[in-house]
Protein backbone atom coordinates (compact mmCIF):
# COMPACT_ATOMS: atom_id res chain seq x y z
CA UNK A 1 0.00 0.00 0.00
CA UNK A 2 1.89 3.37 -1.03
CA UNK A 3 1.09 6.30 1.22
CA UNK A 4 -0.09 9.01 -0.84
CA UNK A 5 -0.62 12.88 0.18
CA UNK A 6 -4.34 13.24 0.66
CA UNK A 7 -5.20 9.87 1.30
CA UNK A 8 -7.47 9.28 4.32
CA UNK A 9 -5.91 6.11 6.47
CA UNK A 10 -6.64 4.68 9.57
CA UNK A 11 -3.84 3.76 11.93
CA UNK A 12 -3.24 2.69 15.50
CA UNK A 13 -1.26 5.70 17.96
CA UNK A 14 1.94 3.97 19.08
CA UNK A 15 3.22 7.03 21.36
CA UNK A 16 2.54 9.78 22.38
CA UNK A 17 5.47 12.70 22.86
CA UNK A 18 5.21 16.33 24.06
CA UNK A 19 4.96 17.71 20.05
CA UNK A 20 3.14 14.99 18.94
CA UNK A 21 1.83 11.23 18.18
CA UNK A 22 2.79 8.69 16.51
CA UNK A 23 0.79 6.46 14.51
CA UNK A 24 1.31 3.31 12.86
CA UNK A 25 -0.60 3.00 9.07
CA UNK A 26 -1.86 -0.61 7.90
CA UNK A 27 1.59 -0.21 5.49
CA UNK A 28 3.58 -0.97 8.68
CA UNK A 29 4.71 2.39 8.19
CA UNK A 30 4.96 5.20 11.20
CA UNK A 31 3.75 8.64 10.70
CA UNK A 32 3.79 11.48 12.82
CA UNK A 33 0.86 14.00 13.74
CA UNK A 34 2.00 16.84 15.02
CA UNK A 35 0.76 18.84 18.12
CA UNK A 36 -0.95 21.60 15.39
CA UNK A 37 -2.36 19.47 13.41
CA UNK A 38 -4.58 17.21 16.47
CA UNK A 39 -7.64 19.47 17.12
CA UNK A 40 -9.19 22.80 16.32
CA UNK A 41 -8.56 23.93 19.42
CA UNK A 42 -5.33 24.82 20.83
CA UNK A 43 -4.08 21.75 22.03
CA UNK A 44 -1.72 22.18 25.37
CA UNK A 45 -1.44 18.39 26.38
CA UNK A 46 -2.05 15.81 23.19
CA UNK A 47 -3.00 13.04 26.04
CA UNK A 48 -6.22 14.69 26.42
CA UNK A 49 -7.18 14.14 23.05
CA UNK A 50 -4.72 11.00 22.13
CA UNK A 51 -4.16 7.86 23.68
CA UNK A 52 -1.44 5.23 22.96
CA UNK A 53 -3.41 1.74 20.92
CA UNK A 54 -6.24 4.67 19.79
CA UNK A 55 -7.29 4.04 16.93
CA UNK A 56 -7.51 7.09 14.81
CA UNK A 57 -8.71 8.18 10.68
CA UNK A 58 -5.77 10.46 10.09
CA UNK A 59 -5.12 12.36 6.42
CA UNK A 60 -1.65 12.46 4.95
CA UNK A 61 -0.42 15.60 4.59
CA UNK A 62 3.15 15.18 3.54
CA UNK A 63 5.06 12.45 2.79
CA UNK A 64 8.90 13.73 2.65
CA UNK A 65 11.90 12.68 0.62
CA UNK A 66 13.16 11.28 3.71
CA UNK A 67 10.21 8.53 4.16
CA UNK A 68 8.99 11.21 6.87
CA UNK A 69 5.33 10.74 7.00
CA UNK A 70 3.39 14.02 8.41
CA UNK A 71 -0.66 13.01 9.44
CA UNK A 72 -3.61 15.55 10.38
CA UNK A 73 -6.70 14.19 12.16
CA UNK A 74 -7.48 18.26 12.38
CA UNK A 75 -7.79 18.47 8.60
CA UNK A 76 -9.53 15.70 8.09
CA UNK A 77 -12.22 17.16 10.62
CA UNK A 78 -12.51 20.44 8.80
CA UNK A 79 -13.06 18.47 5.68
CA UNK A 80 -15.85 16.94 7.28
CA UNK A 81 -17.50 19.45 8.93
CA UNK A 82 -17.37 21.80 5.23
CA UNK A 83 -19.21 18.90 3.07
CA UNK A 84 -21.99 18.24 6.28
CA UNK A 85 -22.23 22.09 6.06
CA UNK A 86 -22.85 22.04 1.98
CA UNK A 87 -24.73 19.15 2.00
CA UNK A 88 -27.36 20.93 4.28
CA UNK A 89 -27.79 23.92 2.36
CA UNK A 90 -29.96 24.04 -1.06
CA UNK A 91 -28.52 24.37 -3.69
CA UNK A 92 -29.90 27.47 -4.32
CA UNK A 93 -28.21 29.10 -1.18
CA UNK A 94 -24.78 27.02 -2.44
CA UNK A 95 -24.95 29.09 -5.54
CA UNK A 96 -25.43 32.25 -3.67
CA UNK A 97 -22.76 31.74 -1.29
CA UNK A 98 -20.29 30.54 -3.86
CA UNK A 99 -21.31 33.81 -6.26
CA UNK A 100 -21.09 35.96 -3.62
CA UNK A 101 -17.84 34.94 -2.48
CA UNK A 102 -16.45 34.72 -6.11
CA UNK A 103 -17.32 38.54 -6.13
CA UNK A 104 -15.44 39.00 -3.08
CA UNK A 105 -12.50 37.41 -4.34
CA UNK A 106 -12.82 39.50 -7.96
CA UNK A 107 -12.84 42.57 -5.64
CA UNK A 108 -10.01 41.91 -3.73
CA UNK A 109 -7.91 41.35 -6.77
CA UNK A 110 -9.24 44.11 -8.34
CA UNK A 111 -8.22 46.73 -5.38
CA UNK A 112 -4.72 45.04 -5.34
CA UNK A 113 -4.34 45.69 -9.04
CA UNK A 114 -5.38 49.24 -8.23
CA UNK A 115 -2.81 50.00 -5.18
CA UNK A 116 -0.01 48.48 -7.74
CA UNK A 117 -0.86 50.84 -10.02
CA UNK A 118 -1.82 48.60 -12.98
CA UNK A 119 -4.46 47.27 -15.47
CA UNK A 120 -7.42 49.23 -15.86
CA UNK A 121 -10.56 47.72 -14.66
CA UNK A 122 -14.09 49.32 -16.01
Amino acid sequence: MSIEVGSTIEGKVTGITKFGAFVELPSGDTGLVHISEVANTYVKDISSFLKPDDTVKVKVIKVGDDGKIGLSIKQLEETTERIEQVSRMSFEDQMNKFLRESNERLQDLKNREAKRGGGSYK
